[in-house]
């Protein structure tokens, strides 16, 4: 079976899988256990078969599939999104690298970047994505690599992305993209040509709510020594985790289409209420990168913000309100979340940081469901009502 030749669904479901079929099941099974057999001679320590080395059947199907769906030589799964950027940057940078980085960022990232990096003798510029002619002031010798964001959280700002590969190659850095908001139903980065491609697998490749995992997805040399700082660091995934990954992945196309459809008339009906200030998201016409949303994306993801036009009394309201939403973080998942991001995701970030990135105090972030949107926007409506 030929895999880069099959649709997109085709591979969320069948790519990667045991071949032949362990006793004929349909569904790859869970291999907990923790010793195999030693049968190879003067084996790499990588190779030889052990979970914290991340190269368990299990993991195996889940890289191949990943790789499948972003057109990719390898990929790798890891415990958490952050152990998947953490280890990358960590095994990228090596001792004393510096990093290019956007500025706006999940902020579990940003915070490693910048209370972690000093520790590790590594350093940081951050970097416009709207200015690609300033990026190149930054530039030190010690530059290995230029990281961003598919669609900025919470913000959902998109990077011209396309440039980001050109300076990386004209300068002989590595290109590294979240592609979680995105998601590769919506956005190839390998395509583009960025090196390596990060998930964190909590969100929509696992879709349902009940797992933290991470993904690396990349050319065979990159994702190999990542692999091997990510066994000496220990962020492997459970073998049960990579049953419920596979799982959910299987569904994947079906969930993130449903969410881009139900994202794009959520977030034309707020952009359209009295009291809401502002919304962001790259589907509408008024987003400042929705051209370039637009070349970039088979479509706009399920992910919004907005601000209520009464700032953050109206926004608790709101909260207290809205009856179909969970109020909580993640994101990603098959029912629709709302949270501040002042109090989950940006928690860490200082009162001047937040203020430079443009996050208030009132900024809800949506991560739209499959619900059906005749109820979403109801709901919706009457708690800003």
């Amino acid at each position: 079976m030929n895999e880069r030749k099959l649709g997109l669904e085709t591979r969320a479901i069948h790519a990667g899988r045991l071949d032949p079929r362990i006793e004929g099941a349909a569904v790859t099974p869970i291999f907990q256990c923790s010793v195999y057999e030693h049968t190879t001679e003067g084996a790499d320590y990588h190779d030889v078969r052990y979970p914290r080395l991340s190269n368990l059947p299990n993991h195996a199907v889940l890289a191949r599939r990943l790789a499948a769906l972003e057109g990719a030589e390898d990929a790798l799964v890891t415990a958490s999104g952050m152990a998947a950027i953490s280890t990358t940057l960590l095994q990228v940078l090596l001792e004393g690298g510096h990093l290019l980085i956007q500025d706006q960022l999940y902020g579990g990232t940003h915070a490693f970047v910048t209370h972690d990096f000093h520790g590790f003798g590594l350093s940081y510029d951050f970097i416009s994505p709207d200015d690609p002619d300033s990026w190149k002031a930054k530039l030190r010798s010690n530059t290995r690599a230029v990281y961003v964001e598919a669609m900025t959280n919470p913000l959902l700002q998109v990077a011209d992305h396309r440039a980001v590969v050109d300076f990386a190659r004209e300068h002989g850095l590595v290109s590294i993209i979240d592609n979680t908001f995105a998601t590769p139903v919506n956005f190839l980065p390998i395509a583009v040509g960025f090196d390596l491609s990060l998930h964190s697998c909590t969100k929509y490749l696992n879709g349902h709510t009940d797992l933290v995992a991470g993904a690396v997805i990349g050319s065979t040399e990159l994702v190999r020594s990542i692999r091997h700082r990510l066994g000496h660091l220990g962020g492997c995934l459970d073998p049960h985790a990579c049953f419920l990954l596979d799982r959910g992945m299987k569904t994947l196309v079906l969930r993130v289409r449903q969410q881009n459809a139900n994202a794009q008339a959520l977030a034309g009906c707020l952009a359209q209420h009295p009291a809401v200030e502002r919304v962001n998201y790259p589907g509408l016409p008024q987003h400042p990168d929705h051209t370039r949303a637009r070349e970039l994306f088979s479509g706009f993801g399920g992910m919004l913000s907005f601000e209520p036009r009464h700032g953050l009394e109206a926004a608790r309201r709101f909260l207290d309100r809205v009856e179909i939403p969970i109020n909580g973080p993640s994101l990603g998942g098959v029912e629709t979340l709302v949270t501040r991001p002042v109090t989950t995701s940006h928690a860490n970030l200082t009162e001047d940081e937040l203020r430079r990135l443009g996050i208030s105090a009132a900024l809800i972030r949506v991560s739209v469901g499959i619900e059906s949107v005749n109820d979403l926007i109801p709901d919706f409506e009457a708690a800003l009502a």
